[in-house]
C-alpha cells in the first residue's frame, strides 16, 4: 500500500537519515496547515541531537509559521518519555498541532502507544498505518533490537557466479568490481556495526572502514567493529587499528569476541583501545546467538557481516542470519572457498529458504537481495 504524498515526503526525510541516527530510528517529519501548504520538515539528527518533529517546527518557527491546527505527518509515533532529548508529544502539544498522522507505533517499551495516548489527552487527533511498510523497511534493525532483543544481520557476500569467495589458496582480491566494492561501502555505512572473523582479520588483514564511500565527507558516523575471535589471535598491529575516523564523529569501538581467555594477549587488545568479552559456548568457540543479544545490549540496530566462509557457515546454522547481499561476478572460477561452509544437508528441503527481495546490476556485478523466509 503506497503511501499519502506528505506522508511520502517524511518517508524520504527518513531515508536522508539513514547513515546519521544510530542507534535511534531513522524517521521524517513534513507539517502540513489547513491549506495543504508545508510548513516545516526536517529528520532525526545523530544521536543526542533533535528528533524529526522538532526539526521540522524548528523550521516552521524560523519561517513565522503558527502550528495551532496544523496536521503532523511522522514516520513513527512520537515519543513520551525523556531520554537525551526531551519529548516530542510535549513539544506538540504545545504547538497546539490539530493531528498527528503516524506510520508506526514505537517499538520502544517506553514508548509503545503512550506517545499516541499523551497526544489524544491533549486533544490531539492520532492516525496510525499511512506509510507503515516503507517505514518499517528503513528501521528493521531498531525493530529487531526492540522486539527480537537482537540486531538485524545482514550477511555481504562477494563472489563469481558459481559461488566461489575465494580461490583454494584463499586469494579474493578483487572477484567483484569497484563499482560493487563501493556500493559494498554504503551498506557498511547505514550499519551500526560490521562483523568479521578472525580468518579474514588474518588473511586479508582488512581496514573494514568506509573509504570508498561517496558521502564519507559528510558522515558523522562510523560503525563499531565487531571480531569474533576464539582464541584472541587478533594482532594488536592489524590495520582495523590504524581506521582515520570521520570529523565531528562517535569514536570507533572495537569489540572482540572470545571464547578463551589469554591475559597477555587480552591486555595488548585492550591497550590498543579493544573490548575484550568472554562468551564461550559448550564447543569452546563464541556463542554467536548469545553475542547477538549482547550487541543488542551494545544499541546495535543493524549489524553488517563480511567474513570467511566457516563463519559465515556457523551464523546461518545459529540461525544468526536475516538477510543477505550478494555480489555477483561475471566469472566462472572452479574450485575455490564457497559462500558459506554449512551442512551437508541430506535433503532439499532442509535448504535454507530465501526470498529475492532485490536485483540491480552495479556495474558489471548482479546485486543481489534476499531474506529468509518466514
Amino acid at each position: 500500500m503506497s503511501a499519502s504524498p506528505f506522508m511520502q515526503k517524511a518517508l524520504d526525510l527518513a531515508t536522508q537519515a539513514m547513515n546519521i541516527t544510530s542507534p535511534n530510528p531513522r524517521v521524517g517529519c513534513v507539517i502540513v496547515n489547513a491549506q495543504g501548504e508545508i510548513l516545516g520538515q526536517g529528520h532525526t539528527q545523530q544521536s543526542g541531537g533533535a528528533h524529526a518533529e522538532i526539526m521540522a517546527m524548528q523550521e516552521a518557527t524560523r519561517q513565522g509559521h503558527n502550528l495551532k491546527g496544523a496536521t503532523v505527518y511522522v514516520t513513527l509515533e512520537p515519543c513520551a518519555h525523556q531520554g537525551k532529548t526531551g519529548p516530542c508529544c510535549d513539544a506538540l502539544v504545545k504547538a497546539q498541532v490539530g493531528k498527528v498522522v503516524a506510520a508506526l507505533s514505537d517499538p520502544n517499551p517506553l514508548v509503545a502507544g503512550k506517545g499516541f495516548e499523551k497526544l489524544s489527552a491533549a486533544g490531539i487527533q492520532v492516525s496510525l498505518g499511512d506509510g507503515a511498510q516503507l517505514a518499517t523497511q528503513q528501521n528493521l534493525g531498531f525493530h529487531s533490537r526492540m522486539t527480537r532483543q537482537r540486531p538485524w544481520v545482514r550477511m555481504k557476500i562477494a563472489a563469481s557466479l558459481d559461488g566461489q569467495t575465494a580461490l583454494q589458496n584463499g586469494k579474493s582480491q578483487w572477484i567483484t568490481g569497484t563499482d560493487a566494492r563501493a556500493d559494498g561501502h554504503a551498506w557498511r555505512a547505514r550499519a551500526c556495526a560490521i562483523l568479521t572473523g578472525i580468518g579474514t582479520v588474518l588473511q586479508d588483514d582488512p581496514l573494514l572502514d568506509l573509504r570508498l564511500w561517496s558521502g564519507l565527507g559528510t558522515q558523522a558516523r562510523l560503525p563499531h567493529l565487531v571480531i569474533v575471535d576464539s582464541r584472541l589471535e587478533t594482532p594488536p598491529n592489524a590495520k582495523l587499528f590504524q581506521h582515520t575516523e570521520p570529523q565531528a564523529n562517535t569514536p570507533r569501538q572495537i569489540w572482540i569476541y572470545a571464547a578463551v581467555d589469554h591475559p597477555e594477549k587480552r591486555a595488548a587488545l585492550e591497550a590498543k583501545g579493544a573490548h575484550v568479552t568472554l562468551l564461550p559456548n559448550s564447543h569452546g568457540k563464541v556463542d554467536l546467538p548469545a553475542l547477538f543479544k549482547h550487541l543488542a545490549q551494545r544499541e546495535v540496530n543493524e549489524l553488517h557481516v563480511e567474513a570467511g566462509y566457516k563463519l559465515n557457515g556457523s551464523l546461518i546454522r545459529e540461525g544468526c542470519v536475516d538477510e543477505f547481499l550478494v555480489y555477483l561476478a561475471p566469472q566462472i572460477l572452479g574450485l575455490g572457498q564457497g559462500m558459506a561452509q554449512w551442512g551437508p544437508l541430506e535433503d532439499l528441503s532442509q535448504g535454507l529458504a530465501l526470498e529475492f527481495t532485490e536485483t540491480q546490476l552495479i556495474g558489471k556485478d548482479l546485486r543481489v537481495l534476499a531474506r529468509i523466509r518466514v
